[in-house]
């Protein structure tokens, strides 16, 4: 009989939710473009399951022009009005409207640090935390990390991004390995450095 292996208790409620867990969550992000998508999709999920965000994820990529920040950018009042009338996004005009100001921070961030990657590393000394949890009780909703990301976000003008939301970001773009040291994808992400 094949051993089951001993993924982080949250992933095994859906097949699509085990493909994220170990294929995508925690794998240390180098491309603007994932950034850019993470920040929408957590920002979309504030208030929500994952599971739900995760089931409109292709619709997301189709309605937000592939995760462009710069086509992104450029959305107008009538795309953002087209977009609300769109069942397979959350229809959530905040929500929505936040996308489009985030795109606005995102391409402006860009320009002055260079890439967004560079950015968001910074805040982490160039390479991901390495955390030791043995359960999902152990695991923080925020840390002063996402405390001064979220901060400096706010600051330039990005919206849905508080400190709960950022943590979330920083976990699933590889900011942070909060896989629990049980699930064998802990010691993988530990070796996908940058």
């Amino acid at each position: 009989m094949p051993k089951t292996l001993a993924r982080c208790p949250w992933s095994d409620s859906s097949p699509q939710y085990v493909a994220y867990h170990d294929v995508e969550w925690g794998v240390p992000v180098h491309d603007d473009h994932v950034f850019f998508e993470f920040l929408i999709l957590e920002g979309a999920q504030a208030g929500l399951s994952w599971s739900t965000i995760l089931n409109k994820r292709d619709n997301y990529r189709e309605a937000f022009a592939g995760f462009d920040p710069v086509r992104v950018a450029r959305f107008d009042a009538r795309r953002v009005d087209r977009l609300l009338t769109n069942p397979g996004i959350v229809r959530n005009r905040l929500k929505i409207a936040s996308s489009v100001t985030n795109a606005r921070a995102f391409v402006e961030l860009q320009g002055q640090c260079g890439s967004f990657d560079r950015y968001v590393w910074s805040f982490v000394g160039g390479k991901p935390i390495r955390n030791r949890w043995r359960s999902l009780r152990e695991v923080p909703a925020s840390t002063p990390e996402s405390d001064a990301l979220s901060h400096d976000l706010k600051r330039r003008g990005f919206r849905f991004v508080g400190s709960t939301i950022v943590y979330a970001f920083m976990q699933a773009t590889g900011l942070v390995n909060d896989h629990l040291i049980a699930c064998p994808r802990w010691k993988d992400v530990q070796q996908t450095q940058r």
